[in-house]
């Protein structure tokens, strides 16, 4: 197979420009311009098109198992394909928790039988996510785990914390937290501030989140420990990340697309679907996600794909779960609000949806275009306009705060191993 006439945006080596790609037995075998084919091979033109490294997600949810009337595995990965996806990190909190060999092995083996997609399981950091026993880690990491997250809760038992980092460090592998103070967050629907207040809805504080960061920080401090933010949504997390960075750290960041395209205003509907965690926050805390996501303060962009039936998208917003399906937008709203609007370069922009992530996790195969790697690859429109419209989905959760969105960018084709993928 050969790609003709695409422009290739390869942050791992920061080239930018156009060139041709010939793909055998799933292999990218060689790059480089006015390629001629050979043996018959089959030409696919891009003209007009950007190639990419496949995009990594390292941060999501597929709800199987236990809540498969949320997601399974299958839909959630066609999702993420749909979504111009080639690899996903989902998280332990299903039913039961993945903090076991069996359970990991199950969604791995499920996973197999929906397609090639890379598939690499975050496992939970405690049993049952309760903050009282650690897992068995070399025992996952040997069934395929690829890093340790009781994303859904926080590790709050300081002490577990610590040895937890010291012993998955110890097998090279990382922690990645879910940064918040539950006490002060508990029976909170949206963030605190003048929307709550308005709304007469219990908020939730930004320094729920930053103070977690703060304390987190210093065991990190104290053992000299690799660490990653999830989810990164106020200024002040941004401000104590990036002091941390500077002081030599080794801690990584992510947001996700929602913390810089909406902001707690688009809640004054009380329409659950702008209902996430952590909330919603200010216009002063999105433009400093932005500036993180420019500084290098956030390295990753990730979705949070976290779906929910419609049913419960659509209860009272005190009532509903917190969450929202992300594969399918993530791209187009990183295109639209970032690189369009001219707050990031495209090749920053597609170093936090590809090399970033991947290198985080140390994920293989993943991230680059280069000879002798595997053909893993996401073909996009940068200047395609489209209308985001929820109900033809391929995640089971078609209920989203952007339906309905206009967006400017958009990917056609996902490569995975070779195989097209054609989105449309």
């Amino acid at each position: 197979m050969l790609l003709k006439n695409g422009i290739i945006v390869n942050p791992a080596n920061n080239f930018e420009g156009n060139s041709d790609i010939r793909i055998e037995n799933g292999i990218i075998t060689e790059i480089g311009k006015n390629l001629s084919a050979v043996n018959n091979e089959e030409i696919i033109d891009l003209t007009g098109k950007t190639v990419t490294p496949g995009l990594v997600d390292i941060h999501c949810h597929l709800r199987e198992p236990g809540f498969n009337a949320k997601e399974t595995i299958k839909t959630g990965i066609a999702a993420a394909i749909n979504g111009g996806y080639t690899a996903i990190c989902p998280m332990a909190n299903t039913n039961p928790q993945v903090d076991n060999a069996a359970t990991l092995m199950y969604t791995i083996s499920k996973a197999k039988e929906t397609g090639d997609i890379g598939f690499y399981p975050i496992c939970a950091v405690t049993k049952g996510l309760k903050s009282e026993k650690i897992v068995n880690v070399s025992e996952l990491l040997d069934n395929g785990a690829i890093a340790f997250s009781d994303d859904g809760k926080p590790v709050e038992n300081m002490h577990l914390l610590r040895e937890a980092l010291q012993y998955i460090n110890s097998h090279n592998s990382i922690i990645i937290s879910h940064s918040e103070d539950s006490s002060l967050a508990s029976g909170g629907v949206i963030n605190e501030g003048k929307v709550s207040t308005r709304t007469g809805l219990k908020g939730i504080p930004d320094i729920t989140e930053a103070l977690a960061i703060a304390r987190e920080l210093e065991i990190v401090r104290s053992v000299n420990g690799r660490y990653h933010f999830a989810h990164v949504s106020t200024k002040r997390s941004v401000e104590l990340i990036r002091q941390a960075k500077k002081e030599g750290l080794k801690v990584t960041a992510e947001t996700a697309p929602h913390y810089f395209s909406l902001t707690e205003d688009d809640m004054i509907d009380y329409d659950a679907k702008y209902k996430v965690n952590p909330p919603l926050r200010t216009k002063e805390d999105l433009d400093a996600v932005v500036q993180g996501l420019q500084d290098g303060t956030i390295d990753v962009i990730a979705t949070d794909h976290a779906p929910h039936t419609v049913h419960e998208k659509q209860l009272p917003i005190q009532d509903a779960p917190m969450g929202i399906s992300g594969f399918e937008t993530a791209l187009g709203l990183t295109l639209t609000n970032l690189v369009h609007n001219g707050k990031l370069s495209l090749t920053e922009a597609i170093r936090k949806l590809t090399i970033a992530p991947a290198t985080v996790l140390n994920i293989p195969n993943q991230g680059t275009i280069e000879a002798g790697k595997e053909a893993n690859l996401t073909v996009m429109d940068i200047n395609e306009e489209w209308t985001v419209d929820a109900s033809k989905f391929k995640s089971k959760c078609r209920i989203s705060p952007f339906d309905g969105f206009k967006l400017k960018g958009k990917a056609k084709m996902t490569i995975i191993k070779g195989k097209i993928i054609n989105i449309g």
